[in-house]
């Protein structure tokens, strides 16, 4: 049997769930990070339980043809980019089967998987930044958390990010020229917990988050922004709390508008520090755009988990009356803004949670709903599921970041789960709904991450 810090060679047959290589022996599964299918590999072992083993690469002894040098230098370390040593084709091949075999194993769903999407830049395509900002060995240090972790892996670039050096140089020399400490989550002390940016069209929208109320010399951080970045507000988040949530409930305008706007498919949207955007615009837009194309103009869309409403404007200019879910106030301001300066008279926003909002509006609009949603990692809830099959819609487009809770949410509603003493068990596959197409989008290259569109249309109209 195996022991802790043994090395065996061994050759990777499949990838796991985080996208880890996976070694088959006579004595169990060992699960690798940073391996691809087919290489051999020499391996450490960190933690041994019964027949699973959990190792650390130490030498690829026969390379894969799909291995490339990663550019980032501590991708390895930073939780991030986990993939960055896979060939991009390989990367878009890895998600696609990634989905499928999720779907078959958590949600006993055997279904075509479409080829993944892929992004038009595999690097630099995100639009969003957050860095939490702590105190390491008597200094201020920026980055990322290693993975599973809190500690803080710190950077001076990223390479998915093309302007996160001029973030991190900000927020760095703010803290050297202010004598300003990042926040040791162990003592509770200093001030600078996590900087939040969120690039719209060229503009930024910074905020600071802090463990106190005061932020000393906002004069000084204005300056040194000012020194990054051409046209940025500034927000102030107050967090006094123990919690690993980012944002605390406590917002100060700094400098600036408080929110940007830009013009996408015709739709002119704003967003703020809170606002939910996609992070990938090339692949938003190309997402988006197949969710259009999955409704009719003569239909009445709801569109669940909504964010700033871009989708739900788009949906409203193409059919009979669109109306947005979202749970987040500052987003339904900003969809507001969005339906009045579009001139969207058959949209409307709706501020509160889905489960809440949901099961009354589809009784209230009737017949010929189509229903869109895109939830959260956690998925739809189950009251949200159960509101759904009762319901009856026809048309459901699902978008998800997500896909153990996508194979989660596509069994019950598919029939191949049901419920039973409150546990998830097999069903027979004879559910309300049955999948048109599932396709993954790769709206975050490099990462183990991928988000999944999905039309269902109910079983008496498939």
């Amino acid at each position: 049997m195996w022991e802790k810090n043994e090395e065996l060679v061994g050759t990777v047959v499949s990838y796991g769930s985080e996208g880890e290589g996976v070694i088959k022996t006579e004595d169990g599964t060992v699960f690798v990070p940073f391996c691809l299918v087919g290489e051999t590999v020499k391996v450490r072992l960190l933690k041994v339980k019964d027949k699973i083993a959990y190792g650390k690469l130490v030498q690829v002894l026969v390379s894969s043809p799909d291995r490339v040098s990663p550019v980032c230098p501590v991708y390895d370390k930073c939780g991030g980019c986990s993939i960055q040593h896979m060939r991009y084709s390989a990367q878009l091949k890895y998600k696609q089967n990634q989905v499928r075999d999720t779907l078959k194993k958590l949600g006993n769903l055997d279904a075509d998987v479409e080829e993944t999407i892929p992004c038009a830049l595999p690097f630099g395509y995100r639009n969003k930044l957050q860095l939490p900002v702590g105190y390491v060995d008597g200094k201020t240090v920026v980055g990322f958390y290693a993975e599973r972790s809190h500690r803080i892996v710190p950077i001076t670039d990223c390479p998915v990010t093309p302007w996160a050096k001029d973030a991190v140089d900000a927020v760095m020399e703010y803290s050297k020229r202010c004598s300003v400490r990042g926040y040791d989550e162990a003592t509770g002390e200093g001030t600078l917990r996590h900087l939040v940016v969120r690039e719209i069209a060229g503009k930024f929208i910074v905020t600071v988050v802090t463990a106190t109320k005061r932020l000393p010399r906002v004069d000084e951080l204005l300056s040194v922004l000012k020194e990054k970045f051409t046209c940025f507000t500034l927000w102030q988040n107050v967090n006094e709390t123990k919690s690993n949530v980012i944002f605390g409930k406590e917002f100060h305008l700094l400098y600036g508008d408080g929110t940007f706007s830009d013009v996408e498919s015709g739709i002119s949207y704003s967003a703020g520090a809170q606002t939910f955007v996609q992070v990938n615009r090339d692949i938003r837009e190309k997402l988006y755009h197949a969710v259009l194309a999955e409704v009719d103009a003569d239909t009445d869309v709801i569109d669940c988990y909504a964010g700033g409403g871009l989708l739900t404007a788009m949906l409203a200019k193409k059919c009979r009356s669109a109306h947005g879910i979202e749970i987040v106030a500052e987003a339904v301001d900003c969809a507001n803004v969005l339906k009045r300066e579009n001139g969207l008279a058959n949209m409307t926003n709706h501020c509160g949670a889905v489960e809440d909002i949901l099961p009354d509006l589809m009784k209230r609009l009737g017949d010929n709903v189509c229903l869109t949603v895109d939830p959260p990692r956690k998925g739809l809830e189950r009251s949200v599921v159960h509101t759904i099959m009762e319901s009856g819609v026809e048309r459901i487009v699902m978008i998800s970041c997500n896909p153990a809770t996508l194979a989660r949410d596509l069994g019950l509603l598919c029939g191949t789960l049901k419920e039973e003493n409150g546990k998830l068990v097999k069903g027979d596959g004879n559910g309300n709904y049955t999948p048109v197409f599932i396709r993954p989008y790769d709206m975050f290259p490099q990462t183990k991450h991928v988000e999944t569109l999905v039309a269902l249309q109910r079983n008496d109209k498939a």
